[in-house]
Formats: structure tokens, sequence, C-alpha cells
């Protein structure tokens, strides 16, 4: 860049300098009354521009600098509070005022973050902020602006350090840690729940042993048993570790805020964080997400990569605003997925009407798995509803506020009528409430 053009873009007198020459201003207009004001006005413009001139080449001497650094996280939680670091460096001799603006993403709806201090010479100083993100996606940072003025603070000079940097915002991998504990210390084991009988297991092989009275013959080894001279049975064990799918909604109903958080982003924080607790429960997770087609299939698994291949999979998720297709989702779960499962399916229904639509598949795919409806209670309307009512417009609006609320509650009964376990819950309180229900469901050994 063109020395000048920097010099001009860099560049500024404080207010300080414009408080004073608008003082010498007003002596040369008080020396129309009184002349030797005049020449003391004359005086004190020539000394101010000699301070000014002096400013200037003290803030712009080439040894003089201050540089900043911005320091965050590889990655950003979605919904959770996310530090962020900024080293400054005063490589000035003397003690200096400044003034930093950092360059936030678009994503914040803020031009940026400031801090105002003071610092003295050849010092560091280290400061911070918090971000908190409501969506997913690429969080691109910009410069970080120091203003800086001397002890003079006549003039000013802005450093624009480039620190521009691309953060990626996941899915809310912070609650892992914070829902762990309940996957490690299961407290349902102590709330009496009774054991079901499993409609379903399946078996895997544990050992070949040699054939004793009661053994079932159609288990009998026949290679085994010409090497060895004698019968031998193979024997198997109910496989410990159930399949699990968390199943995502990604239709236009699942676009719906609520405290900046959409619908889907609450489902695919509470999808991650209960992939986690499978995976720690010796259990096998995937991921299915759909909406007027299938798109992402994750097989359930427990290798080593599996949590990696979940998150970056829950981070490319977005709705489409489309009607979700529940046959092309029954079709897909019938086809890909052979042995019984539990499978938590994260949804909306806003009507009677789009529910009654749907039943047909989910009881299809009830008759051979075990599955989860979970759907979200409106709890704005919740506020309507316990809002007294002062004039007819507010009946009216508490009256349909009742109604779709009622409706909820007739999708939950039907849901479980026809066997289906039915979770209505507030979207803040969903990644809990599916967590409980799954370790509900583990303990009673209903999967």
């Amino acid at each position: 860049m063109n020395p000048v053009v920097a010099f001009y873009k860099s560049y500024k007198l404080t207010s300080r300098t414009y408080w004073i020459l608008g003082g010498i201003v007003l002596l040369f207009v008080l020396s129309f009354f009184i002349p030797p004001l005049y020449g003391i006005g004359i005086l004190l413009l020539l000394v101010l521009c000699a301070a000014v001139v002096i400013d200037t080449l003290v803030l712009y001497s080439p040894k003089n600098t201050v540089t900043a650094k911005r320091f965050t996280a590889e990655r950003f939680s979605n919904g959770n509070i996310n530090p962020v670091t900024i080293d400054i460096i005063n490589n000035y001799p003397f003690v200096i005022r400044c003034s930093i603006i950092d360059e936030l993403p678009f994503q914040f709806q803020r031009s940026g973050w400031t801090q105002s201090l003071s610092m003295k010479g050849n010092s560091q100083v280290r400061l911070g902020y918090k971000l908190k993100p409501l969506q997913r996606g690429e969080y691109r940072f910009g410069k970080i602006n120091i203003f800086v003025t001397s002890p003079m603070q006549l003039a000013q000079r802005r450093f624009a350090e480039p620190q521009e940097q691309v953060v990626p915002v996941y899915p809310s991998f912070q609650q892992l840690k914070k829902y762990q504990l309940l996957a490690v210390s299961n407290k349902l084991n102590e709330t009496g729940a009774r054991r079901l009988r499993k409609l379903g297991s399946s078996m895997e092989f544990e050992q070949i042993k040699e054939y004793v009275t009661g053994d079932d013959y159609r288990n009998i080894n026949w290679k085994a048993t010409a090497r060895k001279g004698d019968l031998m049975v193979n024997t198997f064990t109910d496989e410990k570790s159930q399949h699990v799918y968390c199943v995502i909604d990604k239709g236009r109903n699942m676009k719906m805020p609520f405290e900046g958080i959409t619908l889907l982003d609450y489902a695919i924080n509470a999808s991650l964080v209960l992939a986690n607790v499978t995976l720690l429960k010796n259990d096998k997770a995937g991921l299915i997400t759909f909406s007027h087609k299938p798109e992402t299939f994750l097989p359930a698994d427990r290798k080593e990569m599996q949590m990696e291949l979940i998150l970056q999979n829950l981070y490319r998720q977005q709705t489409d605003f489309t009607e979700p297709d529940f046959e092309a989702l029954y079709m897909q779960i019938r086809g890909r997925i052979k042995s019984r499962s539990l499978l938590v399916l994260f949804t909306n229904f806003e009507s009677m009407q789009g529910f009654q639509r749907q039943l047909p598949y989910l009881k299809q795919i009830a008759k051979h798995h075990l599955l989860i409806v979970v759907f979200f209670e409106n709890t704005e309307l919740r506020q309507l509803q316990d809002k007294p009512a002062e004039d007819l417009e507010e009946i009216y609006i508490k009256t349909i506020a009742d109604k779709y609320a009622f409706e909820k509650r007739l999708i939950v009964r039907a849901l479980r009528l026809q066997g289906i376990i039915a979770l209505l819950t507030p979207p803040q309180q969903v990644t809990i409430n599916a967590i409980n229900k799954y370790l509900e469901l583990k303990t009673r050994q209903a999967i």
C-alpha cells in the first residue's frame, strides 16, 4: 500500500486536540474586543501545531509499534459459551492508551468487540471475552484494530492486525462432559424400574464346546465334530451391544427457533450427547437424517472414530424447508437396519392432521424396532396459556394456544396407544430427557 495512503487511513486527531483548537478559536473571537488576546492565540496555535507534530512523530517512529494476536479454540460449540483471548504487546517505551476493536463474525450481529485500557511501556496484556454462537457453520473473524494515543493524547494511530481466521461451529460438544456422569453413575437403577421381556434379540457366537445332554442339536458344528471325533456344538449369547440410532427430521417444522436456536439444532445437540452416552454404555451408535428424501445414514458401530464421524455428519446438516417423507424413512430403515434397534426419532408435529398422515409409517417402524418419538413442546404457547386474558382478542389468542397444547397431548396419547414411546419435551430440556429415557430403557432391559 502507498505510504501516504496508509498514513491517511491510520491517522487522526483526538477530541482533546479539537477541544484545544476550539479554545484558540474562541480567543481569536475575543481578540476583536480585547486585542492582546490575538497574540496569545497565535502563540498557543503554534505550540499546538508543534505538539501535534511531535506527538505524530513519536507515534509513527519505526521502533514504536503495538501488535495483537487472537487465540480461539479450533472449533466452537453451538449454543454454549466459548472463550476468546487476545494478547496485546506494547513496544512503545512509555505509557499508552489504546482501544481494541476485534471484528466479529456477522452471525453475532455486532460490528465488533471493544475494550479500552492503559498499558505500561514494553509490556504485554491478555484480554478475554466470550461468545455464544446460535447456529452451526463457519464463523469468520476479521482484523484486530488497535487505536493508540501517547501521553499527550493529541494524535491517534491505528494498527490493523491481520488476524482473519475461520472457526467452525460444531454441535454442542461441550455437553458431552456435562452428561457423561449420567452414563457412568446410572441412578435409575435405584428407582425400582421393572425389567421387560425382550420382544426380539440378537445372538452372537461365544465358543465351541462338547455336546452334552440338553444342548440344542441344531447348533451342532459338523466341521468341528469331524475334526475332533466327538459331537461339538456352537454356543451363543445375547448380543450385549445394542444398536441405537438417532433419527433426525430436517423438515420445515424443525426450523422453528426457541431462544435463538432452531429445533433442528436442539435435536442435533441432543443426538450428539445421546450417541456419546450410548457408546459409554457399550452400545453401538448410528445416525439417520431425512427430509423429503433419505439423506445421511451412518451404520451403528462402536469403533474409535464413530464419535468423530457422527460429529462431522451432524455439522453439515441443514433444513431444506420441505415436508418430511416418513414413507421414505420407513423404506430406508427396513432396507438397511436388519437387527432390532432402538430408534430415537427427533421430529415435530404442530397439528393433529399432520401427525395422522405420518402415524401409519410410525406404526410400521415400531413393529420391527423399539421407537421413541421425541417432539417439542411450544414453550411460548405455555406463556400465553398462563397469562390472564383481559379483552376479547386475548381470550381468542388464549383459546388457540389451549387448542394447540391439547393437540400435543392427543398426539402423545395416540402414540402410546400404538405401543410407541412418546416424549414431549421443552426444547431446552430435550437432551437430558432423551438421555434419561434411554437409560431407563437400558435399565429395564427393553433393548
